[in-house]
């Protein structure tokens, strides 16, 4: 069985994109959430995450005697491992521009990641107003995200991203959850979009999870106070 070790799932947008991938297309794993508690050296995170990879980070996947770290390698490396699943498009061109545009997010995007981090269960909409105020950069990728997916469920007549889903719509997909939680305005293609992509079972899933969560982690939380006081 397959072994993916996970952050806090209203936090950990790089955990979400393979567990949603390999949840929504039926590739059987264990789940394995190491808690948030801090990024410091000495704290247990940090402690059991080295245990697991060299870089002491999540995601990682454990497979047998390997283990495979960073979310576009584990994608690659499903897809190589699961050639059934087609979880890259099976056409070479749009394979190559699905690999591109999640290259893209992978590196890319720093502005909106900066501003806005991953926080599912918060809804932060007068945050959102300011930093879309304030932030011209948060604007230019927003405007770079609207035009890539509209551009792409044309072509590809959705309702995904490459028209079934792939590991591009799971790499997306926390840009999805921000885009929510500071309800920075896009257009209603692309407001579809989100709302068919966060319908997923999959995608659902993990929402539904971070949800329920209730792990108030101040140091991930740059707009609010802990409610409990502590």
């Amino acid at each position: 069985m397959l072994e993916l070790y996970i952050g806090n799932k209203n936090y950990s947008s790089w955990s979400m994109r393979p567990w949603v991938l390999m949840r929504q297309t039926g590739i059987a794993f264990e789940e394995v959430k190491l808690r948030f508690d801090s990024f410091d050296s000495n704290s247990q995170f940090k402690q059991k995450a080295s245990a697991i990879s060299p870089v002491g980070k999540v995601p990682a996947l454990v497979d047998g005697d390997l283990v495979v770290w960073d979310s576009l390698a584990i994608a690659e490396y499903l897809a190589e491992r699961f050639p059934a699943k087609n979880l890259w498009p099976q056409d070479k061109k749009a394979r190559a521009r699905a690999r591109s545009i999640c290259s893209e997010m992978h590196s890319g995007f720093t502005a909106l990641r900066s501003a806005c981090p991953m926080n599912i269960e918060a809804s932060l909409a007068q945050t959102g107003q300011l930093i879309w105020r304030d932030k011209p950069a948060v604007r230019a990728d927003v405007a770079r995200i609207e035009a890539m997916w509209c551009e792409l469920l044309v072509q590809h007549g959705g309702p995904m991203l490459m028209g079934e889903f792939s590991i591009a719509d799971a790499f997306f997909a926390p840009v999805a959850m921000r885009l929510h939680t500071y309800a920075l305005p896009v257009s209603r293609e692309v407001a579809n979009y989100m709302e068919r992509l966060s319908a997923l079972p999959g995608v659902k899933a993990w929402i539904d999870d971070a949800k329920a969560e209730n792990d108030f982690r101040d140091f991930e939380e740059p707009y609010r106070i802990n409610p409990s006081g502590h």
